[in-house]
């Protein structure tokens, strides 16, 4: 079985995500030809990484990406440093001819995303973005639904993404911890973070988003910054909505924010079409909520499809347990993985490539325009 040997860059919240579906894919898809190897973890904290290599079994340690890079033994470079690296990083992979597995979102900007993808498909290295929500079984039976025409003509799609964590003034902005907040090291607040899931999804259900109207907030206007101790003002987005038009001719709706007090990560959408509508939420993400307008009036409802049956052919449910067992979160990056591996074997892309997900930063930059000049916007 051929080894990807694997360097991870960042050993936080998705250096773990990552890193468990790199151990789990070879149990759970054992035909796949590909076997992911944990080469090498890199981080700027020596004693950090170093605890993070030794608890998640990678076999050495790196404090420079650029050393990392320069290995002969690194066959994929993972990145999973905060957003302000991942063109510095993936340029850099693409011309050491490195496969690149980056964190989402793209990049910072369109232009920074426009040069990673030149760059990749220059080079002729795989790619791929984790917009891992793609990979829950019962958004992937969703895409099934709607590619085969059962919801007719879409109308209407509407998502959401709320949270409340920062909620707080005295939350500080930048660090180790809080770089989300800090527009230096992030680019955008929610629009980048957690609309762009919103959007990925979309556009890989929905299709392309013409134009677009939105409006940001920044409700807390100066924060301590971490590294300083200084009250700086804040320049991301705490909240975000956007109204918009696909290019299929359905109306969209979209709403992002971290003031959302009593929710931690609740992402949801719905799909309406002329003869069908379907909606979803992360916080039962094993479930498919499906209403069918054909249906015998006086039986007409939302029913609630249960996606764990790998005997009625839902998306990856083969690989687990019996149906009505459900499985969580991770397993939709070991689903990213197992994708990743499949398409390395079969010569194909796995999507979202960057040149994918450059469409949802084309969006965001959009949205943001949009925001600041008040005014539409066309997505281009």
């Amino acid at each position: 079985m051929p080894k990807l040997r694997i360097g991870m860059v960042g050993y936080g919240f998705m250096g773990r995500a990552h890193t468990n579906a790199y151990l789990r894919v070879p149990q759970f898809f054992p035909e796949l030809k590909y076997k992911p190897v944990l080469q090498a973890a890199c981080g700027r904290d020596k004693d950090n990484v170093k605890a993070f290599a030794d608890q998640w079994g990678y076999a050495s340690c790196e404090t420079d990406w650029r050393a990392l890079l320069d290995r002969d033994d690194i066959d994929a470079v993972d990145i999973c440093a905060p957003n302000n690296m991942h063109k510095e990083i993936a340029l850099a992979a693409a011309a050491k001819g490195k496969a690149i597995l980056c964190e989402k979102p793209l990049s910072m900007n369109t232009a920074d995303g426009e040069e990673m993808v030149a760059a990749v498909e220059k080079a002729g290295v795989a790619n791929t973005i984790w917009y891992n929500y793609r990979r829950v079984p019962a958004v992937t039976l969703a895409k099934q639904i709607i590619d085969s025409g059962k919801l007719g003509k879409i109308f209407h799609y509407r998502a959401n993404f709320l949270q409340d964590w920062c909620i707080s003034p005295d939350v500080p902005q930048g660090g180790a911890s809080n770089w989300r907040l800090d527009v230096a090291t992030a680019g955008s607040g929610v629009t980048g973070d957690l609309l762009a899931h919103c959007i990925d999804t979309a556009l890989w259900l929905n299709g392309g988003i013409a134009d677009l109207s939105a409006m940001t907030e920044t409700f807390i206007k100066e924060r301590k910054h971490a590294t300083t101790g200084e009250m700086a003002p804040v320049g991301i987005d705490d909240a975000c909505a956007m109204m918009c038009r696909f290019k299929n001719g359905s109306l969209g709706l979209f709403e992002s924010t971290r003031y959302a007090c009593g929710h931690k990560a609740l992402y949801t959408f719905e799909i309406n079409g002329a003869d069908a509508s379907i909606r979803w939420d992360l916080h039962d993400l094993h479930r498919l909520e499906f209403f069918d307008h054909n249906d015998e009036s006086r039986l007409r409802g939302w029913r609630s499809i249960h996606v764990s049956d790998h005997g009625g052919g839902h998306p990856y449910m083969d690989r687990y347990w019996v149906p009505g067992l459900q499985i969580g979160y991770e397993h939709s990056f070991i689903h990213h993985a197992a994708e990743f591996m499949k398409a390395l074997e079969q010569g194909e892309p796995c999507h979202p490539t960057f040149r994918d997900a450059l469409e949802t930063t084309k969006v965001c930059d959009a949205l943001l325009q949009s925001a600041a000049e008040r005014k539409w916007v066309a997505v281009n």
